[in-house]
């Protein structure tokens, strides 16, 4: 349930650390030939590393994608290694962890801290910190260098590389094998959405110059052989923000982790609770709307209130509405809460809420909807792909409109027939489309594509299995 976003920590927010050609490969097109195993059979498996520069699976999306993607690519016998920097990704199944640390300049409780003379280990380690000094965020580039010379000095030991929105200059030329790469969306929305909501020169240009990374990212993105997108938005902003060419761009969905997030009958719904993900401090995440839709709906259902799974800001526009409409006996803000937690909530809300202005795909909305929660939805950029249609399997409304969201909150907080139906509908909507089963075995219909355009690679990745 969380963000797919770049960077990790913004010093202009308040907060701490931040989570159509060509062979197209959509979850609809694997449910339309769904043995797993006849898809993926025919080949011997694949030796893959999956590069992931920030993999904390509880403070942004890329952890949670790295996570459950390694585990079901594994699951369909392929040898995956995860390749990754701080903060590292939690990995399940037996998958191993290659860890090639950063300086770690924004790790808690002293983001922006100058390393010690010994930390310095090359001219890398430099860069990062004289580029963190000038208030450019330098990960991604940094990781990308260490990434070519780690998988240089291990070159033939791998059929394919796949790189988890790095899009970093070192990702460029030789790796030692096919390199594909996942963009969740491009963090050029972001940028702009960060630049509407600053509210000075000098926060505008803090965003501008931390957002520098988005002109490498533009480059390298232009060169790719092969890009995956979540979405059809997805896909869509990328060609157009980033000028990749359409048919260089593929689609496979992501999805919920349907065995954990699950209905529970057991588990007792807590009258007029509605829970959200969301950071206080992102802008994207639209949670400023969804606190003033909060404080409508309780003139005349004052039991409503909120959680939400994120940070609290303790300056910035939601903190101001919290106050200014008296909700801080109704907002609670929870963090740092396992897998089994953050189930128990979900399950036990009456209503599950997106109110994002922008999603590459959305979490939140495929896990809520995977427990039968009933979801109250925006139409910002891949929801609608997810969430399905409005009075179907959600009640969907206009992004940015706190008027629309407390009507839609209200007559579902007031209708348990239509909450059970839209909760019913949710769950078969997430089986039927997003699991991370048909997102493994899409990936690898990709895989073998790349692959398969370099004729010199195809006896080592035929041989992967043996070695």
């Amino acid at each position: 349930m969380f963000h797919f976003g770049a960077a990790g920590y913004a010093p202009w927010k308040s907060g701490g650390a931040q989570l159509r050609k060509g062979p197209r490969v959509t979850a609809e097109a694997i449910e339309a030939d769904s043995g797993a195993g006849s898809r993926d059979g025919d080949s011997r498996p694949l030796r893959i590393a999956l590069l992931s520069y920030k993999g904390n699976p509880f403070c942004g999306g890329q952890g949670v994608y790295v996570r459950h993607l390694s585990r079901e690519l594994a699951r369909l016998g392929h040898r995956v290694e995860v390749i990754g920097a701080q903060p590292y990704p939690v990995l399940d199944g037996g998958v191993p962890l290659t860890e090639l640390p950063s300086l770690d300049l924004y790790r808690q409780p002293d983001p922006f801290r100058t390393p010690e003379a010994g930390e310095f280990r090359d001219w890398i380690d430099a860069v990062e910190v004289a580029t963190m000094w000038t208030g450019g965020f330098p990960e991604p580039l940094t990781f990308s260098l260490r990434a070519r010379r780690h998988l240089r000095a291990r070159a033939g030991q791998f059929d394919v590389v796949h790189d988890n929105q790095t899009l970093g200059y070192g990702l460029l030329g030789d790796l030692g094998a096919p390199l594909v790469t996942t963009i969740h969306h491009p963090i050029t929305v972001d940028r702009r959405l960060d630049l509407a909501a600053a509210e000075s020169r000098g926060k505008r240009l803090s965003v501008r110059r931390w957002y520098g990374f988005t002109r490498m990212q533009k480059r390298v993105a232009r060169q790719l052989p092969s890009v995956v997108t979540v979405s059809g938005s997805s896909k869509q902003e990328i060609a157009d923000d980033l000028a990749v060419r359409p048919d260089r761009i593929h689609v496979v969905h992501i999805g919920a982790d349907t065995d954990l997030f699950s209905p529970d009958p057991a588990v007792p719904e807590i009258p007029g609770r509605i829970v959200t993900t969301a950071s206080a401090d992102v802008p994207l995440k639209g949670l400023v709307y969804l606190v003033e839709a909060l404080a409508k709906l309780r003139t005349e259902q004052p039991a409503a209130h909120l959680v939400v799974v994120g940070r609290r800001a303790e300056d910035g526009p939601v903190a101001q509405a919290i106050e200014r409409y008296g909700l801080e006996n109704a907002v609670e803000f929870v963090k740092g809460i396992s897998d089994a937690e953050l189930v128990h909530l979900v399950r036990g809300a009456q209503i599950a809420c997106v109110p994002s202005l922008y999603e590459g795909f959305s979490l939140p909305a495929a896990e809520a909807m995977a427990t039968g929660t009933p979801l109250v939805a925006t139409t910002g950029g891949a929801i609608p792909e997810v969430a399905g249609p409005d009075g179907v399997s959600c009640l969907a409304v206009p992004t940015g409109d706190a008027g629309a969201l407390a009507v839609a909150l209200g007559r579902l907080l007031g209708d348990p027939e239509l909450r059970e139906r839209l909760g019913a509908a949710g769950r078969e909507r997430v089986l039927a489309r997003f699991t991370w089963a048909k997102a493994a075995q899409g990936t690898v219909e990709l895989y073998r594509a790349a692959i398969a355009r370099q004729p010199g690679r195809r006896r080592n990745a035929a041989a992967g299995g043996a070695r």
